[in-house]
């Protein structure tokens, strides 16, 4: 009888014998299952940047922008801007749908002028609600509170950017700016928001929206003092804005007075929404990619069957002396079956560890480098899936092979050519 260190012995034997041949196999093998995890990595990489970068606005995040309607009820024959309004946004704090919600009044053809340097940002009008709906990370001092916006206060938080222009290597907390000459006074900074080469973000300056109403409303006919720019709102139900939009646009609709079934009258993004319809593309293209990798993966197990029914036919006369001699049929099954599921697991763990290996390269030296994409990582769901599939096909490779080799007759064996 047999142990397994002799079968084992026996079967490295025959892999170097055939070196080329068991180096082809294993080369086809290793390369699909690490392409395979590759392709899944890169579509991974691309997902969670895309989440990445929705997750620097907020978190459940839905802006909704001022929008147009019929200027006569019921009819669509001419159309009419509608704002929004700070009422319109104390009105949706009481909705149960919602969590959480953020006004802005934004301009951008105001100047800013420090005693080092001068620009022109984007000044943005907002509540102490802000910072918590949407991601603003401080780095220096505070953002708005209560006091300045029921006291219309003339503070300002700078954005990065902003920031390093207006106060070049200085000081600026405590410090003061002009908005088209109105002084202001510094309580603080963001810390960088930039995404690639978009840094638009560090280019803003916060300040009270009850003193953009004072000193900045938006200008044009039949515009309410109160007007603003944005209303940006996070529902009640974390990751499902479906009940929060519809109570939002009840509401609206009511406040404005047009039918709530007008979809074209609501100008919003829904990152919610953005962030499954991209995880469902990603999903597809996943399941894509592991069909893909599976028929590789097959196509490689029945090179191996070929392969190894060439090595049963190269070795009858072999087989045949060993049977003479008073091997059993499980001993011929045995180095037969592991040597195929040999050849399937260890080439499938190289491809995998030459793939990790070449992922994780990539991670450090491009992680952040490339806004809305990640460098592909190694997903322990295809590598399972993977490994898997290689041992099933190990196994296939392996079985039919030895079950022939196993029931040779010895004698036939021996007489064969």
């Amino acid at each position: 009888m047999q142990n397994f260190t002799d079968t084992l012995s026996q079967v490295f034997r025959a892999i170097a014998a055939n070196k080329l041949r068991s180096f082809l196999t294993m080369f086809g093998i290793a390369w699909g299952v690490g392409s395979l995890l590759v392709l899944v990595g890169l579509g991974e990489g691309f997902r969670s940047g895309q989440h990445r970068n929705m997750a620097t606005l907020g978190d459940d995040l839905v802006m909704m922008w001022n929008g147009t309607i019929p200027a006569v009820a019921n009819q669509h024959t001419g159309m009419r801007p509608y704002q929004l309004t700070l009422r319109d946004a104390d009105a949706l704090r009481n909705l149960p749908e919602l969590r959480g919600l953020t006004v802005e009044l934004q301009r951008t053809d105001l100047y800013e002028v420090s005693q080092w340097s001068n620009t022109s940002s984007r000044v943005m009008g907002v509540d102490t609600t802000y910072p918590v709906v949407r991601n603003i990370p401080l780095s220096q001092g505070r953002f708005m509170n209560s006091d300045d916006l029921a006291d219309r206060r003339r503070v300002a938080v700078l954005g990065y950017k902003t920031m390093h222009l207006l106060f070049p290597g200085h000081p600026f907390l405590g410090e003061a700016i002009t908005i088209n000459g109105t002084e202001f006074r510094i309580v603080g900074t963001v810390a960088s928001l930039a995404r690639g080469n978009n840094d638009s973000d560090d280019q803003k300056i916060y300040i009270p929206v009850t003193t953009m109403h004072e000193l900045f409303p938006v200008k044009g006919e039949n515009i309410p003092q109160d007007a603003l720019t944005s209303i940006q709102y996070q529902p009640a139900t974390h990751g499902d804005s479906t009940a929060a939009v519809a109570a939002v646009h009840r509401a609206i609709a009511a406040r404005h007075g047009f039918d709530v079934n007008m979809s074209d009258a609501f100008e919003e993004w829904d990152t919610i929404r953005t962030g499954k319809m991209v995880g469902a593309i990603f999903t597809a293209m996943d399941v894509f990619l592991g069909g893909v990798g599976i028929v590789t993966l097959s196509l490689g197990a029945v090179g191996i069957v070929n392969i190894m029914l060439v090595s049963v036919t190269e070795r009858t006369r072999e087989i045949g002396l060993r049977k003479a001699l008073g091997a059993t049929q499980m001993s011929i099954l045995s180095q037969f079956f592991w040597e195929g599921l040999l050849l399937t697991g260890v080439s499938g763990a190289i491809g995998i560890a030459v793939s990790a290996a070449f992922m994780g390269t990539l991670q450090a030296f491009f992680t952040g480098a490339i806004p809305g994409f990640d460098p592909p990582r190694l997903v322990p769901w295809s590598a399972a899936l993977a490994m898997g599939s290689l041992v099933l096909c190990g196994v296939v490779a392996g079985l039919y092979p030895a079950s022939k080799a196993a029931a040779m007759d010895p004698i036939e064996a021996l007489r064969r050519e």
